[in-house]
């Protein structure tokens, strides 16, 4: 069937087609200009904490280039959230270097700050201190950047912050994409805020960002002449792109408040059922919730993750597994991974839930109404068969 109700699409606000004209009206489509300048500047005054921002094509562009920022190179070791998008790992095969994948703490599901603190000191008692850490701000809510800031300036491994999904949250105050030494934040379509496609790399460190400028247009050195003393790419946002993040940018703490509207109701309706595990929220997290996320124990509840997920599909629905885990995945067979597979248990059991702020409460009604019958079919196994042309499991 198609989809009537996505998991996160683009919302545009209205404000965007203005800043576009702009861009269009004074020509300036090609991929530098006055919208993208505009952009940068004003996310920078955002997220506040002295930060300088860069426009890039992709979130894993941004994240590309923070490694070229640490000289990461064939044979390092960069210890990583294991449960994160692809894009947020593939960049470090783009240097050579070596992922390590570590596991999610229970408490926030974002990367266990423990396990990673038990690690440093067992790598630093053997002189084998990685050459950066990268946690992911999983789903919205951002990682514990005091302990994991606290942790990489001790033994003084840089921490590169991939903030991707988590534009908006916040942590004690500070705003995602504000953390360690380097952050990462995306546009793409699904996310919070979007320019089609997009991304940006920020740090408060201003001659990092200047470099990483560079890099990012075809590293292409000052002189009239095409001059290069190293290798670049090309990975600028367009100044269209920006000008669509203008608009965007005015309405991401609207966005924000209305995915935690959203969750909440989800919660209210779902979150007393047995087996219905929501993600949690640790006191010093404000989550923007970009996505709905949740767990199914069928030993309690009576239904698989996969048999909720296929039920909403044929109702036209859409739903998604959590992230796999890198470590699981068959391009890193064999990689170290260090934990204790609860982000295995979240993937096998999780869910995301549509959640896009355009959703109306009547068709999140329908979603709750539908996840609703596949319980109720669950505790009454005798309905399995009358409905089984339906919910097709």
């Amino acid at each position: 069937m198609s989809i009537r109700i996505w998991l996160s699409r683009p919302h545009m606000s209205g404000k965007e087609q203005a800043y576009v004209d702009e861009a269009f009206a004074s020509n300036f489509i090609a991929p530098l200009g006055p919208q993208l300048t505009e952009f940068e500047a004003r996310f920078a005054d955002y997220l506040g904490d002295g930060v300088h921002c860069l426009g890039l094509s992709s979130g894993s562009a941004a994240l590309h280039l923070a490694l070229r920022m640490q000289d990461i190179g064939p044979g390092d070791e960069v210890w990583v959230s294991s449960m994160t998008f692809a894009g947020g790992v593939f960049p470090i095969l783009y240097e050579r270097a070596t992922p390590v994948f570590f596991d999610l703490s229970p408490n926030s599901w974002t990367i266990d700050a423990d396990l990673l603190a038990e690690a440093l000191a067992e790598a630093a008692s053997k002189g084998r201190l990685p050459r950066a850490i990268i946690p992911t701000d999983l789903y919205g809510q951002s990682c514990d950047l005091d302990r994991l800031e606290a942790a990489a300036a001790e033994y003084g491994v840089p921490l590169i912050v991939d903030s991707a999904e988590s534009a908006g949250a916040s942590w004690n105050g500070r705003k995602c994409g504000t953390g360690g030494d380097l952050s990462i934040l995306s546009f793409n379509g699904n996310k919070i805020i979007t320019t089609g496609g997009g991304g940006m790399l920020v740090s408060r460190n201003k001659e990092a960002i200047e470099r990483a400028r560079m890099l990012s247009t075809q590293a292409r050195d000052p002189a009239p002449h095409y001059e290069h003393s190293t290798y670049g790419y090309n990975y600028r946002m367009g100044n269209v792109p920006a000008a669509i993040g203008l608009g965007q940018l005015e309405v991401l703490d609207d966005r924000v408040t209305r995915r935690r509207e959203i969750f909440k109701r989800y919660t209210e309706t779902l979150g007393g059922i047995d087996g219905l595990s929501f993600m949690p929220e640790p006191d010093a997290a404000y989550s923007s919730r970009w996505l709905t996320t949740l767990t199914f124990a069928p030993e309690l509840c009576g239904v698989t993750r996969e048999e909720v997920r296929l039920a909403l599909a044929q109702q036209g629905i859409e739903s998604r597994p959590l992230w796999k885990p890198m470590h699981l995945q068959p391009l890193f067979a064999g990689s170290r991974y260090v934990g204790h597979g609860f982000d295995e248990a979240l993937f096998w059991n999780g869910l995301c839930l549509p959640s896009g702020s355009d959703m109306t409460d009547t068709e999140q009604d329908e979603v709750i109404a539908r996840v609703l019958d596949v319980l109720r079919i669950a505790d009454h196994p005798d309905r399995r068969h009358d409905d089984a042309s339906q919910m097709r499991f």
